[in-house]
């Protein structure tokens, strides 16, 4: 609570925050009255009911410029690629509107328009943005706009045969060892790219570098993008023994050409289509199915806690499911024969 000084005159003065404007110029008004109580209830009166005005002849362009260069240094290169890719694509028709001249009605117009041509993730994730920057100029002005519902995505998990059938289709290729890598690891793409013989110490690779696209187009080897990506991860000897013939970098495809050769993989193998990063879906899933903790499917994959897992990683595999199945109903069907017999033999 601010407090009032005595003037010269004998009233009293109490100063209030109202605003900061452009400049970063603090901006305070003042109440002014016989008694020191007076002059702070009149303050305080003011700073309970007052409305917050910002005033600034910034656009939302030029506010978007300034919260993504505020973060080009210690965001991961991969979001402020697509902080730019949304800011010359999405964002455009927001560009030349003035902060102070945004107000709910513009924001939910620009969803609605936004959703007519754009996924509901995209939409979410361009709004995400939009807050961001307004939060970062208004910090007192709250969006309430309403979204489009979330699509849950029809994600297929190769199965055993799957991921064996195309091994074998890879065998002595150079898409062998990165999709063992992807498939009983799991490692990300830009982290198989990235690995390099000396992280790895017989059946243990050290996951401490990672392969990304940055905002000039280039490939960059970085840090994992959380604390939770720089970790061990045991393969199996058979995965061990390919490691062992490496020297240098592991592969020389970059995560793109990775992604190409794969899918051109995928179409004569003959199984269903699925990504490269689906191989990461398989081996956590695999692991929740064999009953391992999530904590250590978490640690294995890189991941900092449990949301992926439980919105994509547990879909069990459809043979397994089946296999549920099986055991459930035949427990159930067990039980109801044994409740007929005794119904039978009942006097």
């Amino acid at each position: 609570m601010a407090k009032a000084k005595k003037l010269k005159s004998g009233n009293w003065r109490c100063l209030v925050y109202d605003y900061t404007d452009s400049d970063g110029k603090r901006h305070y008004e003042s109440f002014t009255a016989r008694t020191k109580k007076e002059a702070e209830y009149m303050a305080a009166e003011f700073a309970l009911t007052k409305k917050q005005i910002y005033r600034s002849d910034k656009t939302f362009g030029q506010a978007l410029e300034k919260y993504i260069l505020m973060r080009e240094n210690v965001s991961s290169p991969r979001t402020i690629v697509n902080y730019r890719r949304i800011q010359h694509t999405d964002l455009k028709p927001l560009l030349d509107i003035k902060i102070s001249d945004i107000n709910q009605d513009i924001i939910q117009k620009f969803v609605n328009d936004n959703a007519v041509t754009h996924s509901p993730k995209t939409v979410r994730d361009n709004h995400g943005l939009i807050s961001a920057v307004l939060k970062q100029e208004r910090p007192d002005f709250a969006l309430n706009t309403v979204l489009p519902k979330r699509i849950r995505s029809d994600i297929y998990i190769p199965s055993d045969n799957d991921v064996s059938t195309i091994i074998k289709l890879a065998r002595n290729t150079e898409l062998e060892l990165p999709i063992m890598l992807a498939a009983f690891g799991p490692m990300r793409r830009g982290e198989i790219c990235a690995l390099r013989a000396d992280c790895i110490n017989g059946n243990t690779v050290h996951v401490r570098r990672n392969m990304v696209l940055g905002p000039d187009r280039q490939w960059i080897i970085k840090s994992p993008k959380t604390y939770s990506g720089d970790r061990y991860i045991e393969f199996p000897d058979f995965v061990a023994e390919l490691l062992a013939q490496k020297t240098g970098t592991i592969t020389d495809l970059n995560p793109d050409a990775l992604t190409c050769r794969f899918r051109r993989l995928i179409k004569r193998s003959g199984v269903p289509h699925f990504r490269f990063h689906d191989l990461r879906h398989y081996c956590a899933s695999i692991q929740h199915a064999l009953g391992i903790p999530d904590a250590y499917i978490m640690q294995r994959g890189g991941w900092q806690n449990d949301g992926i897992l439980k919105a994509v990683y547990r879909h069990t595999m459809d043979q397994q499911e089946q296999a549920m199945n099986m055991i459930a109903n035949s427990h159930f069907t067990e039980m109801m024969q044994h409740e007929m017999q005794h119904k039978k033999i009942k006097p």
